[in-house]
């Protein structure tokens, strides 16, 4: 049987199925014979290491009310299947995206349409917050409709199992499974009000002060009140949630980049909405040099994520970079609960395999274990699952500035994180040395650990062929050396295999399960991974070096040479 064409599968939604808003719209892309036709039709929407996430408009590869509508109603039979004997509740948040609050609506419609149970915020609201609620308001599920920090024509939907953290196997699948069983014609859309359950700002105590218990470590709140920091939403959701916590955690010195704590999905001050980016945190930056500020702080759109400046050896703000602010928070807490006397050998940290080594280093200096997982938040908050009742989480990081502390929110909390590198900052300051200084004298305990993030964006239906060419080449063809260093160790995840190159041997990898990544490990310690993105067009490749410094006189040069070196492995990568 022959595949259908892009436009067959377009005039399928010119049917009475489809809304005359939807026909019109999906009409004009037919008739103008607009390239966005083929983009927005040949494939449908995957649930990637994010959940579905995609650009907003008509067809099967775009974010919409049928889309939206499918994926809900497919959950909803799935949560039937799994809970039949209980009533069901679900609990929904939504960001400041475009139409994140019509589709928050819209998917509460679908879920009480089924009869299901559904507690509904009544404004933006942090995904990490939505995590939290599954777990305290005991629900079966959780969805948050979001995009991270994409630029503002994407939106997107997450699903949240009743541990509060992200779908994992074997539910994802399974959700999955029946979402593309659904078709577009059974999706049930008249919702019943009635099942509603409404969640305004009562339930941001509740988590704030979660966030309070589970991330603060100073008791006697050292520095707290001298500590300069200025924060930003980005137009995001924290401007409900953020400036509150800092308050009441006892932080006073607390200036707001003012423009930028309006909520919107435009993002009209910048062109980003990503903290990682430095452009994102140019305002926020500049009134830390009129405030004289010692941190530096923002968020992305749905409040999950975090980038943090500080100042330098030279007393200039710098943004660290994601392994660099996840290094100073769990040094910082392993080292708060050893002196605690809680370490008992039971404990574990979460991280991924594109994140920094030096998190194997940070686990053994206090007696942890370092547990790893595919990329993305889902499977951190797997190995909570796992391992409940047999080892104590303490805290998780990825290199994409995401970070947890404690396992009452199961997912990446910017909160918490945001709390903790406040005190950290107020400690140091109180003790005559600099949040920056500390990570210089983690650096001397365990050795310099430098990454760089190569993004190669390939957009569209060619650009997929084009990325899956690029990991065919480099797993049938691996480099034998990296920047002049050999390559000693291939580990291919979607083969699950580590093949040694100097002994030749392969063994099988059953631990992590099967993902389309390569890491290459050479002999001088550089360790490249290469991934295509699971939520946009991009193919990814993640570069850590690796050097040993015994001063702080050293930092400067040290850092010049590992930056040298990666632009080396750029060059041999021909990126």
């Amino acid at each position: 049987m022959s595949e259908i064409s892009t436009l067959e599968k377009a005039k399928v939604w010119l049917s009475d199925t489809f809304d005359e808003e939807t026909r019109r719209a999906v009409e004009m892309l037919i008739n103008s014979a607009s390239p966005d036709l083929e983009d927005s039709f040949y494939r449908e929407l995957e649930f990637g290491t994010g959940g579905m996430r995609g650009i907003m408009g008509v067809g099967t590869n775009r974010l919409n009310k049928y889309t939206l509508g499918q994926a809900t109603q497919g959950l909803a039979n799935y949560l039937h299947q799994q809970f039949s004997n209980e009533e069901i509740k679900v609990a929904i948040a939504y960001d400041v995206r475009n139409n994140s609050r019509e589709f928050g609506k819209l998917v509460a419609d679908v879920l009480t349409a089924n009869g299901i149970k559904v507690l509904l915020f009544k404004d933006h609201r942090p995904t990490p917050e939505l995590s939290f609620t599954v777990r305290h308001k005991k629900c079966h599920a959780g969805i948050v409709l979001t995009a991270s920090h994409n630029p503002p024509e994407y939106n997107g939907y997450k699903v949240y199992w009743n541990d509060g953290a992200q779908i994992v196997p074997p539910h994802d699948d399974a959700i999955i499974k029946e979402v593309y069983s659904v078709q577009f014609s059974e999706i049930k859309f008249q919702g019943n009000d009635d099942l509603i359950e409404w969640i305004g700002a009562e339930q941001d105590d509740v988590y704030i002060n979660a966030c309070i218990e589970n991330s603060l470590y100073q008791k006697d709140k050292i520095g707290y009140e001298n500590l300069n920091i200025v924060f930003t939403s980005i137009h995001g959701t924290t401007y409900a949630t953020i400036p509150k916590a800092l308050e009441k955690a006892g932080f006073k010195k607390i200036d707001l980049v003012r423009e930028q704590m309006i909520p919107s999905g435009n993002f009209p001050t910048v062109d980003s909405p990503n903290p990682e980016e430095p452009a994102a945190l140019e305002m926020a930056l500049d009134l830390a040099e009129l405030t004289n500020a010692d941190i530096v702080i923002g968020t992305d759109p749905d409040g999950d994520r975090l980038g943090i400046a500080v100042r330098n050896l030279e007393g200039k703000m710098q943004l660290l970079n994601g392994n660099q602010c996840n290094t100073i928070l769990t040094y910082y807490i392993l080292d708060q609960w050893k002196k605690g006397g809680k370490i008992t050998g039971k404990e574990f940290i979460g991280s991924t395999i594109v994140t920094s080594d030096i998190f194997f280093d940070i686990a053994e200096k206090f007696g942890v274990d370092c547990k790893v997982g595919l990329t993305g938040f889902k499977w951190i908050g797997k190995m909570i699952r796992d391992f409940e009742g047999k080892e104590k989480f303490i805290c998780g990081g990825e290199e994409s500035f995401g970070f947890m502390t404690g396992d009452f929110v199961r997912d990446k909390d910017s909160c918490g994180s945001i709390l903790l590198a406040c005190e950290i900052a107020a400690w140091c300051k109180a003790n005559g040395s600099s949040v920056f200084q500390y990570m210089i004298e983690i650096y001397k305990d365990l050795g310099m650990y430098y990454e760089g993030l190569i993004n190669v964006v390939k957009k569209g239906r060619e650009g997929a062929i084009e990325i899956e060419q690029m990991m065919k080449n480099f797993r049938e063809n691996p480099p034998l050396e990296i920047a002049g260093s050999p390559v000693e160790e291939i580990k291919d995840f979607k083969e699950q295999t580590c093949h040694v190159v100097s002994s030749g041997a392969t063994k099988l990898m059953n631990d992590i399960p099967k993902s389309n990544v390569l890491i290459y490990y050479t002999q001088d310690g550089t360790k490249v991974c290469v991934r295509p993105s699971g939520t946009e067009p991009k193919i990814k490749f993640y570069v850590s070096v690796k050097d040993t410094i015994s001063s702080e006189a050293e930092f400067s040069e040290k850092l010049d040479i590992l930056s040298e070196k990666i632009d080396r492995v750029k060059m041999a990568l021909n990126l």
